[in-house]
């Protein structure tokens, strides 16, 4: 028997006869037989792979061979417009064995809700917020509607392992089991990463499951590299550039993407916008308007980045340079699907950052490198949410249930890191203890109790960076590690956008940081990007910087650019690493090693009395001529030690801060900031004391 007659008849059939099938893809065939098994499996699949229907219809003959009544799978996904999308498809696969799915998240009306709580759906769309308001609701009987769940499916797995979000869903996956009193199936659709044996056993921790999928992704594609050297240089660009088709623009800020937008609109390109700061009607509206025109744009942040369908595409665009491989191996997705055309990408680079950082990723995209997906460390806000949640859905918990409602995934908090949580929420009154059940005490009500469940249904789900405001302008995004005062400073100074900034305040809770022009260039300490760009990336623009040639096509502008770059850092040879001493009392470690692991350097340096001026993803830059002294500094440092400097009230940035004394919750910003790996492989290479050139003269050592 082939793995396709495995499948119900009734599937079999209409595959065939109304979706014209000819064949499945290799990742459907070979999803069948371990679904239908019912074993945990990771899917891995480009974008457009087919990843829905190889997880789906293998579920679907599951359910309807086995018969029962009521709630039998859940389909989660982590956004509600990517469940509005599906939602029609999936309706019409389940149609063709009887069965029906439905719709729950928090834009559904109160009477569909309850038409489904009536008579529910055998598969319900929906998100791990709505799985969570349903578990705490006082008006749901949870058990009773989830009681029957025998499979979930994760779709975008790899969205949700990366943050928090992560780890509220496999916490909510273990009180789902607990619920139902069975082992419930775990099913992931992913994009190509770079660990899916870890990423598989992070989702079903010590089970039998299984990976099925290519290894690497595709390394097929039409990518031009430019340099344009600014914003309105690559609207120019845009405006003029594949008249007549159907343009997908990526910008990695909502203030790029408006920029973008509003020069594009008054070139007279009909242009559309996405981001999370639109409306969910704003948002549905462009995204119809631009499946239906033939000849515009719509400029997006990483909102369109997954599987949304907006129809077949004929470019995507990528304005600067996204944070990963996997993100651009998203991005680029969005094209060739149909017959006859090629996946494409053309990157419009503003700053030499961003062109080294694009040239890096289209290497290691080539060589079929795409970084690991690795869950945050230590996610004991996350517990302290959960046994609030617990609490509520209990109506009281008791100390020793806490453990098992919450399963494998526990052990990713040390016991004893959790019984100082508990502890601390007690002394705060965020819980109360009345006869060994623990609830809710009064300040945990008037934070997170029933008036403000909103609240506590969700964990933060974006990474810890902060956005910058002048009034009520958005500069950009930094991380947490350029908020650190050094030693002398009497006020904390930014560089972004090409100018200094004086920080005024920082609102840690909501992320925000309030600046005003500095006087004059002050100490500026610089990321280069929006965020910290990672190990792998570092290295392989090392790697373009010492010589070895892009893997795409260059624009005659990027050539000359490529070369100017190469010409100022002549003394990069992606051997030794470079000490280069300005001789004007300023030495620079070029590192190649990324943000965290230069700000780790950075503030080990300062401990061992070596000021630094400033950082960045690929150096560090210290206020000492003496390169002898600082080599000797850096040989003594202890990688395992080593962190960067960080604000002392950088938990309250973390949701439920609060519930953690301040102890764990400086744990939890050091588990998540630290790489001592990455700065062990940085200090282990060895060093090259050198006097920097001028320009077009050869270093000297």
């Amino acid at each position: 028997m082939t793995a396709f007659e495995a499948l119900h008849p009734a599937l079999r059939y209409h595959v065939v006869n109304t979706l014209g099938w000819a064949e499945l893809r290799p990742t459907q065939r070979d999803a069948i037989s371990p679904i239908l098994a019912g074993q945990d499996v990771l899917l891995l699949a480009p974008t457009a792979g087919g990843k829905t229907e190889a997880a789906f219809l293998p579920l679907l003959s599951r359910i309807a061979s086995e018969g029962g009544h009521g709630l039998s799978a859940l389909y989660v996904c982590p956004l509600k417009a990517l469940l509005n999308n599906l939602e029609p498809r999936l309706q019409r696969y389940a149609s063709f064995v009887g069965l029906r799915a439905g719709l729950w998240h928090g834009d559904i009306g109160d009477a569909a809700r309850r038409r489904m709580l009536r008579d529910p759906p055998e598969i319900l769309l929906t998100t791990p917020e709505s799985i969570e308001a349903i578990m705490i609701s006082t008006r749901i009987d949870h058990a009773a509607l989830f009681g029957s769940v025998r499979a979930v499916v994760i779709d975008e797995l790899h969205a949700f392992a990366g943050d928090d979000r992560g780890w509220h869903l496999l916490f909510l996956l273990a009180r789902l089991e607990q619920l139902a009193q069975r082992r419930i199936q775990r099913i992931g659709l992913s994009a190509t990463v770079g660990n899916p044996e870890d990423l598989l056993a992070w989702l079903a921790p010590g089970r039998d499951g299984r990976v099925v999928g290519p290894a690497k992704p595709p390394s097929d594609g039409d990518v031009t590299a430019d340099y344009v050297g600014s914003v309105a240089n690559a609207v120019t660009v845009l405006s003029r550039l594949h008249r007549g088709e159907r343009r997908l623009v990526f910008a990695d800020s909502r203030s790029r993407v408006e920029n973008i937008a509003g020069g594009l609109r008054a070139a007279g390109v009909r242009t559309f916008v996405s981001h999370a700061s639109l409306s969910v009607d704003e948002r549905r509206q462009a995204e119809a308007a631009f499946t239906a025109e033939p000849d515009c744009a719509i400029v997006a942040t990483s909102t369109l980045e997954l599987g949304l369908d907006v129809g077949d595409l004929d470019r995507v665009v990528q304005v600067g340079a996204p944070p990963s491989v996997a993100s651009f191996l998203q991005r680029m997705g969005r094209t060739g699907r149909r017959s006859g055309t090629t996946r494409n990408c053309l990157f419009l680079t503003t700053d030499d950052d961003e062109l080294l950082a694009a040239l890096a990723i289209i290497t290691l995209w080539r060589e079929g490198t795409v970084e690991p997906v690795v869950a945050p460390a230590l996610p004991a806000h996350i517990y302290a949410q959960q046994v609030m949640a617990l609490a509520l859905q209990e109506r009281g918990i008791y100390r020793h249930d806490i453990d098992t409602w919450l399963g494998d995934a526990v052990s990713a908090v040390p016991a004893p890191v959790r019984a100082a949580v508990l502890e601390h929420m007690l002394q705060g009154d965020i819980l109360a203890e009345d006869a060994s059940l623990l609830g809710l005490g009064a300040r945990g009500e008037r934070e997170f109790g029933r008036r403000h469940f909103g609240d506590l249904v969700a964990a933060f789900s974006s990474p810890l960076l902060l956005m910058v405001h002048h009034g009520q302008a958005e500069i950009g995004t930094v991380h947490p590690a350029s908020l650190a005062r050094r030693a002398g400073d009497t006020a904390t100074t930014l560089l972004l956008g090409g100018r200094s900034w004086k920080v005024t305040d920082v609102d840690w809770p909501h992320r925000r940081v309030s600046v005003v022009p500095a006087e004059g260039g002050g100490r500026s300490r610089w990321l280069g990007a929006t965020r910290t760009r990672p190990y792998t990336i570092c290295q392989a623009a090392e790697r373009i910087v010492a010589g070895v040639a892009p893997a795409c096509q260059l624009s005659r502008r990027a050539v000359e650019r490529l070369a100017f770059i190469r010409d100022g850092l002549a003394f990069v040879d992606g051997n030794s690493l470079p000490l280069v001493s300005d001789g004007a009392g300023r030495t620079t470690a070029w590192l190649f090693a990324g943000g965290l692991a230069s700000a780790s350097i950075a503030h080990g340096l300062a401990e061992n009395g070596i000021a630094t001026a400033g950082w960045d993803d690929v150096s560090v830059t210290t206020r000492t001529d003496d390169a002898g002294t600082l080599h000797d500094v850096l040989s003594k440092l202890d990688p395992a030690t080593a962190r960067p400097a960080l604000p002392e009230d950088l938990g309250a940035a973390l949701k439920f801060g609060l519930c953690l004394p301040p102890q764990v919750a400086e744990a939890v910003i050091g588990a998540r900031t630290s790489v001592p790996d990455i700065v062990t492989k940085a200090l282990s290479r060895t060093w090259r004391l050198i006097r920097a050139p001028e320009r077009g003269e050869k270093a000297r050592g």
